[in-house]
Formats: C-alpha cells, structure tokens, sequence
C-alpha cells in the first residue's frame, strides 16, 4: 500500500526532501507558512536545484496546503516529517497529530533536539529522527530551492535515520531505503550521538556566519574567525561528552580531535585547521553557500540560536562543563536577530 507522507514545513529542507520524494513517485503533501510560496507551487511547480545539471527539475506531483487548510485533510498520514525551526516543533506537530494514521507517526527533519518536543504531542513511540549531515539547501525565493553543497554519495552519508530507543526497526530501514533514492542514507543506533555531533557542526557553522555576515568558506579562512569556532566544538564536544554521547565524526574528523585542539594540543590544531579549509574549486556554489542561521538574518526571521549556541550552553552549565564561547555567540546572534549589532567578523574579533 503507498505510503501517504507529510510536510509540516516545505522550506528549503522539507521542500528539498519532499519535493525529491514526490518527484520520485511518493504520495506527497507539502504544508508550510507562506502563503506565497505555496501558491508558486501550485502555479508552477516545486523548482530543485544542485550542483550538477541533473539535479536542476521542476516538481509537479506534490499537493501542498496552507496551514489554514490542514483540516481539509482526508486521508490519515502514514507519516509525517516535521521540518520547521526548533521553536515551531510543538505547534506543528500538535497541527498534524490528529491526521495521523492508527499507526502513524512522526519524523523530526531539522537542526537541534526536537525528538522530546515531539514525543511530548504523540508519545515516544510514534517519534523518529532523521539527522541531515553537511546538507546546504537554500529557498532563495518562493518556490525554487537549490542546493548549495555536492552530494554525499560514497564519501559521506548524508542522512542518518534512527529510533530514540536506538534499535533497527521495519520503518526507520523504510525511511532510508527512500532516502537513499535523494542522497546516501542509512540507518543508525545512535540517533542522540548523530544529534549531538550535528549540533557540534551547526554550533561552530550557523551562528558564526550569521555574526560575521560571511560565507561559510570565508569564515574557515580567517584566522581569528577559525580558532574561535575550534573553540567552539571543543566546548560542545567535552558538554556532550558529559551529557553522555558517543559522538560521531564532524567534518570527516574524530570529535576528540576538536576538543585537544581546543586545549592546546598542537598536533591536533593542525590537523583540524587542515580539515576546515576549504578546498580551491571544490564547490562552485561556495560564494553562495550559507548556512541556515545566515540565511535567517538576510531574511530578518527569528534564529534558531537558543536551540544551538544556548542549548550548548545551557546544558554546559547543568553538567558542569563551561560553554563561554557559546554563551558568547548567542548573545552577539541574538543582538544581531534584534538589530542591535550588524553582522562584523569584529564582533568575534576577526
């Protein structure tokens, strides 16, 4: 029987994601906020967009829906992707809870730890994680999302699709047998060291950029800017360590290297500082590649830093782990989201 799947969130993942299941022959429905965006789907089609000819189509199979049109809802969901920011979890999950199927449940596609928050509205056993790892998509304008960054393939798994309880069941090997269809995929038992591991990513990446206003290639190559998100995943790696986390690699390296980068270890500095440049010609969307907290501030939404930066922190100063440069950092973005500060690399001294 087909499966009939969700959005709860069309932007630049969920529409990345969505609009590739629906192209590929899945029962796809796409909800999300804007109105306009909605609307250009339905004229013209989802347009995608990579880094190679053949990830340039246009999606014309998904059905979409305004929020204000989710009652109209006929058929149970089989399964429903929550890809909002962290701060929208709760609301959009309790939006579709009740079109849920008898066996039904969700799936959290976004940055952070959200499991909870949707466990909270359906209950643990009808919560799933997928992590996104090292994924660039941008919704630039109303119906056209590109990706910004290759695809994985056989050097990096993109999507890491697991149960919190962190056993291998029937519906998480679905998930990444469709997954795998879109980017390299695959099932995991450590869904909260992969959440933990892309919060690292993210906390040294996200709110950097969006401080400093630079690209993502151009804060890597600054010095001072650098070092500071070294420090970074130090601080997030020795909290997550506290925390309990069996941590996964981050940018190709093993996470204690970051961390004996970040206490003075000199073999270590090198050989993360050689892991962060970026490569010449590497990517040839580079000079547009943002990650989603830069993108936010361009586009004068609230960030998602207090579920990043300050939840680092946060939980740093529970476990008895300091977090200073993230503390830092969430109170220079969050002055920046206000229009307190504008975007500098002076800001965190570069």
């Amino acid at each position: 029987m087909t499966k009939r799947i969700a959005f709860v969130g069309a932007g630049a993942l969920g529409g990345y994601v969505g609009g590739s299941l629906a192209h590929l022959g899945h029962d796809v429905t796409l909800i999300d906020p804007w109105p306009e965006h909605v609307e250009t789907i339905r004229a013209r089609g989802l347009e995608l967009d990579g880094v190679t000819p053949e990830e340039k189509f246009t999606v014309t199979r998904a059905k979409t829906l305004h929020l204000t049109e989710v009652q109209s809802l006929r058929a149970p969901v089989d399964i429903a992707l929550v890809a909002m920011k962290s701060y929208d979890t709760a609301w959009a999950t309790a939006l579709i809870a009740p079109h849920l199927a008898a066996d039904g449940f969700v799936v959290s596609l976004q940055n952070c730890l959200n499991e909870e928050t949707i466990a909270a509205q359906v209950g643990w056993g009808r919560t799933v994680g997928v992590v996104a790892s090292v994924i660039s998509v941008d919704l630039y304008e109303a119906g056209r999302i590109r990706r910004t960054v290759a695809k994985g393939g056989d050097r990096h798994t993109v999507f890491r699709i697991g149960e919190p309880h962190g056993r291998i069941t029937r519906r998480v090997e679905e998930l990444a047998e469709w997954f795998r269809a879109i980017d390299s995929s695959k099932v995991t038992t450590n869904l909260w060291g992969e959440r933990w591991s892309k919060l690292v990513a993210n906390g040294m990446g996200n709110g950097v950029s969006a401080a400093t206003g630079m690209n993502s290639n151009d804060c890597t190559r600054d010095p001072a800017i650098r070092r500071f998100q070294i420090r970074l995943a130090g601080e997030a790696i020795r909290v997550g360590q506290a925390l309990g986390y069996q941590m996964e690699k981050i940018k190709g390296l093993e996470a204690e290297r970051y961390a004996l980068a970040n206490e003075g270890d000199a073999a270590a500095m090198a050989e993360v500082e050689a892991a962060l440049m970026p490569q010449a010609g590497a990517n040839p969307r580079a000079d547009i590649q943002r990650p989603s907290m830069a993108q936010d501030i361009l586009k004068g939404r609230r960030t998602e830093i207090d579920a990043m930066n300050g939840f680092i922190a946060q939980k740093g100063a529970a476990a008895g782990v300091p977090a200073p440069s993230h503390e830092k950092l969430a109170q220079i973005v969050t002055r920046v989201e206000r229009g307190e500060l504008k975007p500098s690399p002076a800001l965190l001294g570069g």
